[in-house]
Protein backbone atom coordinates (compact mmCIF):
# COMPACT_ATOMS: atom_id res chain seq x y z
CA UNK A 1 0.00 0.00 0.00
CA UNK A 2 2.92 2.39 0.95
CA UNK A 3 5.82 2.97 -0.77
CA UNK A 4 8.16 5.24 1.56
CA UNK A 5 10.57 7.41 -0.86
CA UNK A 6 13.06 9.55 0.95
CA UNK A 7 14.12 12.92 0.52
CA UNK A 8 16.72 12.77 3.01
CA UNK A 9 20.57 13.69 1.89
CA UNK A 10 21.00 13.40 6.23
CA UNK A 11 19.81 12.40 8.63
CA UNK A 12 18.86 9.41 10.78
CA UNK A 13 15.85 8.10 12.20
CA UNK A 14 16.63 9.10 15.73
CA UNK A 15 16.41 12.81 14.20
CA UNK A 16 13.01 11.55 12.90
CA UNK A 17 11.82 10.62 16.14
CA UNK A 18 12.10 14.76 17.14
CA UNK A 19 9.60 14.89 14.49
CA UNK A 20 6.41 14.67 17.49
CA UNK A 21 7.83 17.03 19.61
CA UNK A 22 7.34 20.70 18.46
CA UNK A 23 9.37 23.23 19.23
CA UNK A 24 9.79 26.83 18.25
CA UNK A 25 12.93 25.56 16.12
CA UNK A 26 11.42 22.05 14.99
CA UNK A 27 12.88 21.63 11.37
CA UNK A 28 11.73 18.00 10.38
CA UNK A 29 8.94 17.91 8.14
CA UNK A 30 7.07 15.06 6.62
CA UNK A 31 4.98 15.08 3.67
CA UNK A 32 2.51 12.19 2.31
CA UNK A 33 1.97 12.34 -1.65
CA UNK A 34 -1.67 10.32 -1.69
CA UNK A 35 -2.20 9.75 -5.26
CA UNK A 36 -3.62 7.04 -7.17
CA UNK A 37 0.03 4.96 -8.19
CA UNK A 38 -1.42 2.35 -10.47
CA UNK A 39 -5.49 2.74 -11.97
CA UNK A 40 -6.76 5.70 -13.73
CA UNK A 41 -5.38 8.44 -12.57
CA UNK A 42 -1.56 7.32 -11.95
CA UNK A 43 -0.09 9.15 -15.11
CA UNK A 44 -2.37 12.20 -13.92
CA UNK A 45 -0.68 11.93 -10.34
CA UNK A 46 0.83 9.05 -9.05
CA UNK A 47 4.59 8.43 -9.17
CA UNK A 48 4.85 11.86 -11.00
CA UNK A 49 3.45 13.78 -7.94
CA UNK A 50 5.40 11.59 -5.84
CA UNK A 51 8.63 13.00 -7.56
CA UNK A 52 7.24 16.65 -8.22
CA UNK A 53 7.17 17.00 -4.12
CA UNK A 54 10.70 15.47 -4.14
CA UNK A 55 11.67 18.68 -6.37
CA UNK A 56 10.24 20.77 -4.46
CA UNK A 57 11.99 19.20 -1.17
CA UNK A 58 15.82 19.56 -2.92
CA UNK A 59 14.67 23.05 -4.52
CA UNK A 60 13.71 24.49 -1.30
CA UNK A 61 17.22 25.07 0.02
CA UNK A 62 15.81 24.30 3.25
CA UNK A 63 18.48 21.18 3.36
CA UNK A 64 21.06 23.15 3.32
CA UNK A 65 19.47 25.06 6.42
CA UNK A 66 19.53 21.89 8.78
CA UNK A 67 16.19 21.09 7.90
CA UNK A 68 15.06 16.98 7.74
CA UNK A 69 12.35 16.34 4.98
CA UNK A 70 11.25 12.97 4.03
CA UNK A 71 8.40 12.44 1.51
CA UNK A 72 6.63 8.86 1.72
CA UNK A 73 3.88 7.88 -1.01
CA UNK A 74 0.49 6.37 -0.49
CA UNK A 75 -2.14 5.01 -3.15
CA UNK A 76 -5.87 5.23 -2.44
CA UNK A 77 -7.01 3.13 -5.14
CA UNK A 78 -9.87 6.03 -6.12
CA UNK A 79 -11.84 4.56 -2.73
CA UNK A 80 -12.65 7.34 0.28
CA UNK A 81 -12.20 4.69 3.00
CA UNK A 82 -8.71 3.30 1.91
CA UNK A 83 -7.57 7.12 1.01
CA UNK A 84 -9.43 7.47 4.83
CA UNK A 85 -7.36 4.88 6.24
CA UNK A 86 -3.87 5.66 4.68
CA UNK A 87 -4.19 9.56 6.15
CA UNK A 88 -5.56 7.92 9.70
CA UNK A 89 -2.38 5.73 9.49
CA UNK A 90 -0.01 9.00 8.57
CA UNK A 91 -1.12 11.33 11.56
CA UNK A 92 -1.56 9.02 14.54
CA UNK A 93 1.63 6.58 13.64
CA UNK A 94 3.62 8.05 11.02
CA UNK A 95 3.68 11.96 11.92
CA UNK A 96 2.46 13.14 8.74
CA UNK A 97 2.44 16.59 8.17
CA UNK A 98 1.10 17.85 5.29
CA UNK A 99 -0.71 15.78 2.66
CA UNK A 100 -0.33 16.44 -1.46
CA UNK A 101 -2.13 15.89 -4.93
CA UNK A 102 -4.85 13.81 -3.80
CA UNK A 103 -6.81 13.06 -7.51
CA UNK A 104 -10.43 11.80 -7.06
CA UNK A 105 -12.65 14.32 -5.32
CA UNK A 106 -14.67 11.33 -3.42
CA UNK A 107 -11.49 10.43 -1.46
CA UNK A 108 -10.30 14.46 -1.48
CA UNK A 109 -13.41 15.87 0.39
CA UNK A 110 -12.90 12.27 3.01
CA UNK A 111 -9.33 13.23 3.26
CA UNK A 112 -10.24 17.08 3.86
CA UNK A 113 -12.17 16.34 6.96
CA UNK A 114 -9.54 13.71 8.53
CA UNK A 115 -6.66 16.18 8.29
CA UNK A 116 -9.06 19.53 10.02
CA UNK A 117 -9.73 16.87 12.88
CA UNK A 118 -5.87 16.03 13.27
CA UNK A 119 -4.82 19.60 12.64
CA UNK A 120 -2.51 18.96 9.68
CA UNK A 121 -2.27 20.34 7.12
CA UNK A 122 -3.46 19.23 2.88
CA UNK A 123 -2.62 20.69 -0.05
CA UNK A 124 -5.09 19.49 -2.68
CA UNK A 125 -4.03 19.73 -6.51
CA UNK A 126 -5.31 16.61 -8.06
CA UNK A 127 -8.98 16.62 -7.18
CA UNK A 128 -11.41 19.38 -8.81
CA UNK A 129 -14.49 19.78 -6.76
CA UNK A 130 -15.28 23.49 -6.32
CA UNK A 131 -17.00 21.90 -2.99
CA UNK A 132 -13.09 21.62 -1.10
CA UNK A 133 -13.36 25.86 -1.20
CA UNK A 134 -17.06 26.25 -0.89
CA UNK A 135 -19.70 24.40 1.43
CA UNK A 136 -16.90 22.09 2.73
CA UNK A 137 -13.97 24.59 3.04
CA UNK A 138 -11.51 23.89 5.54
CA UNK A 139 -8.54 26.36 7.48
CA UNK A 140 -6.58 23.10 7.18
CA UNK A 141 -7.46 23.12 3.37
CA UNK A 142 -5.46 24.70 0.36
CA UNK A 143 -7.12 23.88 -3.07
CA UNK A 144 -4.23 24.52 -5.45
CA UNK A 145 -4.19 23.66 -9.47
CA UNK A 146 -7.90 23.72 -10.71
CA UNK A 147 -11.57 22.81 -9.89
CA UNK A 148 -14.73 22.49 -11.55
CA UNK A 149 -15.68 26.39 -11.59
CA UNK A 150 -12.84 26.78 -13.42
CA UNK A 151 -12.91 24.15 -15.57
CA UNK A 152 -16.80 24.97 -16.36
CA UNK A 153 -16.08 28.64 -17.08
CA UNK A 154 -13.39 27.60 -18.86
CA UNK A 155 -14.03 25.04 -21.56
CA UNK A 156 -18.05 25.36 -21.06
CA UNK A 157 -18.41 29.52 -21.28
CA UNK A 158 -16.23 29.17 -24.15
CA UNK A 159 -17.83 26.46 -26.32
CA UNK A 160 -21.47 28.39 -25.64
CA UNK A 161 -20.29 31.36 -26.94
CA UNK A 162 -18.89 29.79 -29.76
CA UNK A 163 -22.48 28.44 -30.88
CA UNK A 164 -22.61 25.16 -28.82
CA UNK A 165 -26.46 25.84 -27.34
CA UNK A 166 -27.26 22.40 -26.29
CA UNK A 167 -25.27 20.10 -23.84
CA UNK A 168 -25.84 16.73 -23.20
CA UNK A 169 -23.57 15.39 -20.10
CA UNK A 170 -21.30 12.30 -20.18
CA UNK A 171 -20.84 11.63 -16.13
CA UNK A 172 -18.65 9.70 -13.96
CA UNK A 173 -20.93 8.77 -10.97
CA UNK A 174 -18.82 10.44 -8.46
CA UNK A 175 -18.19 13.39 -6.21
CA UNK A 176 -15.88 15.05 -8.79
CA UNK A 177 -18.46 14.05 -12.08
CA UNK A 178 -21.38 15.76 -10.32
CA UNK A 179 -19.54 18.96 -9.29
CA UNK A 180 -18.31 19.25 -12.54
CA UNK A 181 -21.33 18.65 -14.50
CA UNK A 182 -23.15 21.05 -12.27
CA UNK A 183 -20.90 23.73 -12.50
CA UNK A 184 -21.04 23.80 -16.50
CA UNK A 185 -24.83 23.57 -16.28
CA UNK A 186 -24.67 26.80 -14.53
CA UNK A 187 -22.06 28.43 -17.15
CA UNK A 188 -23.99 26.91 -20.46
CA UNK A 189 -27.17 28.06 -19.02
CA UNK A 190 -25.40 31.67 -17.99
CA UNK A 191 -24.23 31.62 -21.38
CA UNK A 192 -27.81 30.98 -22.72
CA UNK A 193 -27.13 27.21 -23.39
CA UNK A 194 -29.48 24.37 -22.48
CA UNK A 195 -29.20 21.45 -21.47
CA UNK A 196 -30.76 18.80 -23.40
CA UNK A 197 -29.96 15.72 -21.54
CA UNK A 198 -26.78 13.26 -19.79
CA UNK A 199 -26.17 10.40 -18.38
CA UNK A 200 -23.61 8.85 -15.64
CA UNK A 201 -20.72 6.15 -15.95
CA UNK A 202 -19.01 4.12 -13.74
CA UNK A 203 -15.90 5.64 -12.83
CA UNK A 204 -13.01 3.46 -15.01
CA UNK A 205 -15.67 2.13 -17.64
CA UNK A 206 -14.08 0.30 -20.74
CA UNK A 207 -17.12 0.41 -22.50
CA UNK A 208 -18.56 3.86 -23.64
CA UNK A 209 -21.23 2.85 -26.30
CA UNK A 210 -24.36 2.80 -24.83
CA UNK A 211 -23.64 6.13 -23.48
CA UNK A 212 -22.38 7.22 -26.30
CA UNK A 213 -25.44 6.01 -28.36
CA UNK A 214 -27.51 8.23 -26.04
CA UNK A 215 -25.31 11.55 -26.39
CA UNK A 216 -25.36 11.03 -30.20
CA UNK A 217 -29.07 10.70 -30.31
CA UNK A 218 -29.99 13.53 -28.34
CA UNK A 219 -28.65 15.53 -30.94
CA UNK A 220 -26.99 17.87 -28.42
CA UNK A 221 -24.42 20.18 -30.29
CA UNK A 222 -21.76 19.63 -27.49
CA UNK A 223 -21.26 16.31 -25.57
CA UNK A 224 -19.76 17.00 -22.23
CA UNK A 225 -17.22 15.06 -21.17
CA UNK A 226 -17.53 15.02 -16.92
CA UNK A 227 -15.37 12.66 -15.69
CA UNK A 228 -11.25 12.55 -16.36
CA UNK A 229 -8.18 10.51 -17.36
CA UNK A 230 -8.65 7.26 -18.78
CA UNK A 231 -12.31 7.19 -18.53
CA UNK A 232 -11.87 10.84 -20.70
CA UNK A 233 -9.28 9.06 -23.21
CA UNK A 234 -11.44 6.05 -23.95
CA UNK A 235 -15.01 8.00 -24.74
CA UNK A 236 -12.86 10.32 -27.03
CA UNK A 237 -11.26 7.38 -28.47
CA UNK A 238 -14.82 5.38 -28.85
CA UNK A 239 -16.56 8.73 -30.27
CA UNK A 240 -14.23 8.95 -32.81
CA UNK A 241 -15.33 5.57 -33.84
CA UNK A 242 -18.91 5.86 -33.76
CA UNK A 243 -18.24 9.13 -35.87
CA UNK A 244 -19.79 11.35 -33.39
CA UNK A 245 -17.35 14.06 -34.66
CA UNK A 246 -17.53 13.65 -38.45
CA UNK A 247 -21.34 13.67 -37.62
CA UNK A 248 -21.36 17.18 -36.80
CA UNK A 249 -21.31 17.43 -32.78
CA UNK A 250 -18.33 18.58 -30.55
CA UNK A 251 -16.69 16.31 -27.65
CA UNK A 252 -16.11 19.18 -24.64
CA UNK A 253 -13.34 17.27 -22.73
CA UNK A 254 -14.14 19.26 -19.52
CA UNK A 255 -11.26 17.89 -17.95
CA UNK A 256 -8.28 17.03 -19.95
CA UNK A 257 -4.82 16.75 -18.59
CA UNK A 258 -1.58 16.31 -21.57
CA UNK A 259 -1.47 12.95 -20.73
CA UNK A 260 -4.30 12.20 -22.03
CA UNK A 261 -3.84 13.69 -25.31
CA UNK A 262 -0.46 11.94 -25.45
CA UNK A 263 -2.86 8.61 -25.03
CA UNK A 264 -5.59 9.62 -27.78
CA UNK A 265 -3.21 10.87 -29.99
CA UNK A 266 -2.91 13.95 -32.13
CA UNK A 267 -5.06 12.47 -35.02
CA UNK A 268 -8.03 11.78 -32.82
CA UNK A 269 -7.45 14.57 -30.16
CA UNK A 270 -6.60 17.75 -32.95
CA UNK A 271 -9.35 20.41 -32.37
CA UNK A 272 -10.41 19.41 -28.67
CA UNK A 273 -10.49 22.61 -26.33
CA UNK A 274 -10.00 22.07 -22.94
CA UNK A 275 -8.89 24.33 -20.35
CA UNK A 276 -5.48 24.44 -17.95
CA UNK A 277 -3.63 26.06 -15.99
CA UNK A 278 -0.24 24.65 -16.35
CA UNK A 279 1.46 23.77 -19.70
CA UNK A 280 5.19 22.32 -19.61
CA UNK A 281 5.79 24.47 -22.90
CA UNK A 282 4.55 28.00 -21.92
CA UNK A 283 8.06 29.35 -20.70
CA UNK A 284 11.46 28.76 -20.28
CA UNK A 285 10.77 28.72 -16.67
CA UNK A 286 8.36 25.48 -17.08
CA UNK A 287 10.34 24.41 -19.85
CA UNK A 288 13.80 24.15 -17.43
CA UNK A 289 11.51 22.62 -14.55
CA UNK A 290 9.92 19.66 -17.08
CA UNK A 291 13.10 19.03 -18.71
CA UNK A 292 14.42 17.60 -14.99
CA UNK A 293 11.11 16.25 -14.34
CA UNK A 294 11.27 14.25 -17.49
CA UNK A 295 14.47 12.90 -17.32
CA UNK A 296 14.21 11.69 -14.08
CA UNK A 297 10.03 9.88 -15.00
CA UNK A 298 10.61 6.34 -16.02
CA UNK A 299 8.06 6.88 -18.44
CA UNK A 300 9.96 9.83 -19.89
CA UNK A 301 6.24 12.26 -19.71
CA UNK A 302 6.14 15.69 -19.03
CA UNK A 303 4.50 16.95 -16.27
CA UNK A 304 0.94 17.39 -15.94
CA UNK A 305 -0.77 20.42 -14.04
CA UNK A 306 -1.60 17.89 -10.95
CA UNK A 307 2.19 17.03 -10.63
CA UNK A 308 2.92 20.64 -11.95
CA UNK A 309 0.72 22.04 -8.45
CA UNK A 310 2.30 20.26 -6.24
CA UNK A 311 5.47 21.14 -6.72
CA UNK A 312 3.92 24.90 -6.42
CA UNK A 313 2.16 24.17 -3.45
CA UNK A 314 5.12 22.19 -1.65
CA UNK A 315 7.16 25.36 -2.79
CA UNK A 316 4.52 28.19 -1.12
CA UNK A 317 4.62 25.78 2.10
CA UNK A 318 8.42 25.96 2.54
CA UNK A 319 8.82 29.74 2.13
CA UNK A 320 6.07 29.56 4.84
CA UNK A 321 7.48 27.10 6.79
CA UNK A 322 10.75 29.01 6.22
CA UNK A 323 9.76 32.69 7.29
CA UNK A 324 8.22 31.09 10.74
CA UNK A 325 11.79 29.96 11.71
CA UNK A 326 10.65 25.91 11.94
CA UNK A 327 7.56 23.68 12.04
CA UNK A 328 4.96 24.37 14.59
CA UNK A 329 3.18 21.62 13.42
CA UNK A 330 -0.11 23.07 13.96
CA UNK A 331 -1.57 23.11 10.32
CA UNK A 332 -3.91 25.39 10.87
CA UNK A 333 -1.49 28.41 11.81
CA UNK A 334 1.13 27.23 8.81
CA UNK A 335 -1.91 27.05 6.58
CA UNK A 336 -2.71 31.09 7.85
CA UNK A 337 0.81 32.03 7.34
CA UNK A 338 0.85 31.01 3.27
CA UNK A 339 -2.20 32.69 2.86
CA UNK A 340 -1.20 36.01 3.86
CA UNK A 341 1.96 35.19 1.97
CA UNK A 342 1.75 36.62 -2.02
CA UNK A 343 2.43 33.40 -4.45
CA UNK A 344 5.79 33.80 -6.80
CA UNK A 345 6.96 30.00 -8.17
CA UNK A 346 8.71 29.16 -11.94
CA UNK A 347 5.49 27.22 -12.74
CA UNK A 348 2.96 29.56 -12.03
CA UNK A 349 3.98 32.65 -11.29
CA UNK A 350 2.22 35.30 -8.81
CA UNK A 351 -0.44 34.65 -7.47
CA UNK A 352 -2.65 34.78 -4.46
CA UNK A 353 -4.64 32.47 -1.63
CA UNK A 354 -8.07 33.47 -0.91
CA UNK A 355 -9.62 32.96 2.76
CA UNK A 356 -11.46 30.19 1.61
CA UNK A 357 -8.38 28.36 0.56
CA UNK A 358 -9.05 28.84 -3.06
CA UNK A 359 -5.54 29.22 -4.69
CA UNK A 360 -5.74 31.58 -7.50
CA UNK A 361 -3.48 31.89 -10.87
CA UNK A 362 -4.61 32.32 -14.43
CA UNK A 363 -6.30 29.62 -16.59
CA UNK A 364 -5.75 28.89 -20.15
CA UNK A 365 -8.26 28.08 -23.28
CA UNK A 366 -6.21 25.29 -25.32
CA UNK A 367 -6.62 24.05 -28.32
CA UNK A 368 -4.95 20.15 -29.27
CA UNK A 369 -3.24 20.66 -32.73
CA UNK A 370 -3.49 19.28 -35.56
CA UNK A 371 -0.44 16.79 -36.34
CA UNK A 372 0.87 18.95 -39.04
CA UNK A 373 1.37 21.62 -36.59
CA UNK A 374 3.57 19.74 -33.76
CA UNK A 375 7.25 20.09 -34.19
CA UNK A 376 8.00 17.22 -31.48
CA UNK A 377 7.21 14.91 -29.04
CA UNK A 378 4.50 16.97 -26.56
CA UNK A 379 4.24 19.97 -28.53
CA UNK A 380 -0.25 19.30 -28.44
CA UNK A 381 -1.29 22.99 -27.37
CA UNK A 382 -1.96 26.26 -29.11
CA UNK A 383 -3.56 28.63 -26.52
CA UNK A 384 -7.08 30.14 -27.45
CA UNK A 385 -7.11 32.87 -24.75
CA UNK A 386 -5.66 33.24 -20.69
CA UNK A 387 -8.27 33.45 -18.35
CA UNK A 388 -7.46 35.96 -16.28
CA UNK A 389 -7.04 35.21 -12.42
CA UNK A 390 -9.92 36.52 -10.68
CA UNK A 391 -11.84 35.45 -13.66
CA UNK A 392 -10.99 31.97 -13.70
CA UNK A 393 -12.61 30.64 -10.17
CA UNK A 394 -15.54 31.34 -7.43
CA UNK A 395 -15.36 35.05 -6.48
CA UNK A 396 -15.46 35.25 -3.04
CA UNK A 397 -19.24 36.76 -2.83
CA UNK A 398 -20.18 33.19 -4.18
CA UNK A 399 -18.38 31.39 -2.06
CA UNK A 400 -20.56 29.47 0.23
CA UNK A 401 -17.07 28.73 3.01
CA UNK A 402 -18.40 29.05 6.18
CA UNK A 403 -14.91 30.80 6.61
CA UNK A 404 -15.90 33.37 4.94
CA UNK A 405 -18.80 34.25 7.65
CA UNK A 406 -16.31 34.73 10.71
Amino acid sequence: MKNKISALLLGTASLLAFAGFASADDKVVKIGSLSDQSGLYADVGGPGSTLAAQMAVEDSGLLNKGWKIEVISGDHQNKPDIGSNITRQWFDVDKVDVVVDTPNSGVALAVSNIIKEKNGIFLNSGAGSSDLTNAQCSPNTIHWTYDTYMLAHGTGSALTKAGGATWFFLTADYAFGAALERDTTAAVIAGGGKVVGGVKHPLNTSDFSSFLLQAQASKAKVIGLANAGGDTSNAIKQAAEFGIISGGQKLAGLLMFITDVHAIGLPVAQGLNFTETFYWDANDQTRAFSKRFQDRMRNKQVPTMSQAGVYSALTHYFKALDAMGGNSHDGAKIVAKMKEMPTDDPLFGKGSIQPNGRKIHPAYLFEVKKPSESKGPWDYYKLVATIPAEEAFTPLDKSTCPLLKK
